[in-house]
């Protein structure tokens, strides 16, 4: 008798047909916990700046899947044992590594839930949806957590050279246009051993890792860190904050069901611990919840919140300067003086449209962790070492932007 089962194919723009396996990877897909990636944009509000950039935490969790299946069968060719339950350890590690992201991703971390990174969130996740699925995501969760014996099988869910860096920057690079991060994923796959229980790249594959670190550091500062994304991003948070200080004065304010409950109250990682209830509720936000108070908000007779909610809206982004050395107090206090006498607001209201920061980038930090080259002799060093394109302390030095946005006004 012939089987009724058939394969679970998705249609990436990236790669083409990617095959789901059926039982716990394709269940954990279909959880509406993993169905929300979907309202989740993978690049927060680079699509003001790169209008193609519409892609998912979805699209961006089953790229990873996908170059995870290659990893361990590129592995195991090379004779390394990779069990059956450890493959599925990574595959669902590598699947909800990102799971616990909230609204626009990096945009609103630390914003909507202080001091609680998408991480440990996506931690939460996966103990919760353990305790659903009976037990079957304990070695995934060992592999996340680099508590498992074998140290490589984490490396190929979090490191300077892991499945989530090699997708996002391909997917990332594809759908902002920008072609500088198109870096050869396969090429690098392949090139892929271990020794000593760590991951180590054939030196073969040198030029691709050197490519690979290009490519990123390139991809921060057009895109990631492009003063316009960056200006976006900061007027969101403001809006936000805005918000938490109209609601704890007790002011009326529409705010969708869940998202309210976690602007009026500050909850930290130990509320999360055992409350089903409240990772459900944490569950139900995403870009579209914030995108509709927008919408309420710019109605709002409060005039910061209504201000920068049309703002957003009508994509009036603040200006922005960029300069290697901080702004000077004076600088400011100019702009917000002369912002008070046009809207006839206070200080404290101009410094929700005139404010400024650092932006920070390090392309490779050899203190985090390696990317290690097995050399012909079998001799391993790290990619530093092994290069002759790339001076240790630029590559591991982290350059630091001061920004000043303010508006056109």
């Amino acid at each position: 008798m012939l089987s009724n089962n058939k394969d679970k194919i998705i249609n990436d723009p990236i790669y083409g047909f990617i095959t789901i396996d059926e039982g716990i990877i394709k269940d954990l897909i279909d959880h509406k916990y993993f169905q929300r990636l979907r309202k989740i944009s993978q690049l927060g509000l680079s699509h003001l700046v790169y209008p193609g950039a519409h892609h998912s935490r979805f699209h961006h969790a089953i790229g990873c899947l996908h170059l995870m299946n290659k990893a361990i069968s590129q592995l195991r060719k090379k004779g390394h044992i990779i069990t059956d339950k450890e493959a599925e350890g990574l595959k669902i590690a590598i699947l909800l590594h990102d799971i616990g992201h909230g609204p626009f991703s990096h945009a609103l971390e630390n914003t909507i839930i202080k001091e609680l990174s998408h991480e440990e969130m996506s931690l939460i996740y996966m103990q919760d949806l353990n305790i659903q699925f009976n037990g079957k995501l304990s070695i995934a969760i060992q592999i996340f957590k680099d508590s498992y014996s074998k140290k490589f099988l984490h490396q190929l869910v979090s490191s300077q050279l892991d499945m989530d860096r090699l997708d996002y920057l391909k997917r990332d690079s594809f759908f902002s246009g920008v072609t500088e991060g198109n870096i050869g994923t396969e090429r690098i796959i392949n090139m892929l051993d271990v020794r000593d229980g760590k991951l180590v790249v054939e030196e073969k594959g040198i030029y691709s890792i050197e490519k690979f670190l290009f490519s990123r550091r390139l991809m921060y500062w057009q895109v990631y860190l492009h003063k316009t994304v960056v200006s976006a991003e900061q007027m969101l948070i403001k809006i936000i904050e805005r918000v938490k200080f109209l609601l704890k004065s007790k002011n009326k304010i529409f705010v969708t069901a869940s998202l309210e409950i976690f602007l009026k109250q500050d909850f930290n990682k130990k509320d999360f611990r055992n409350n089903s209830e409240l990772i459900h509720l944490f569950s139900e936000i995403d870009d579209y919840d914030i995108y509709t108070c927008l919408k309420y908000w710019k109605k709002n007779e409060d005039f910061v919140l209504s201000e920068l909610s049309k703002m957003m809206l009508n994509r009036n982004i603040l200006k922005t300067k960029i300069s290697k050395k901080d702004f000077s107090k004076n600088d400011k206090e100019k702009l917000i003086d002369n912002f008070c006498k046009l809207k006839k607001c206070s200080t404290k209201e101009a410094e929700y449209f005139i404010f400024s920061n650092k932006i920070s980038n390090s392309t490779y930090n050899i203190q985090q962790s390696n990317i290690n080259i097995l050399m012909k002799d079998e001799k391993i060093l790290d990619i530093t070492l092994a290069s002759d394109q790339f001076d240790i302390k630029v590559l591991n030095k982290t350059v630091n932007k001061y920004f000043l946005c303010y508006p056109t006004v």
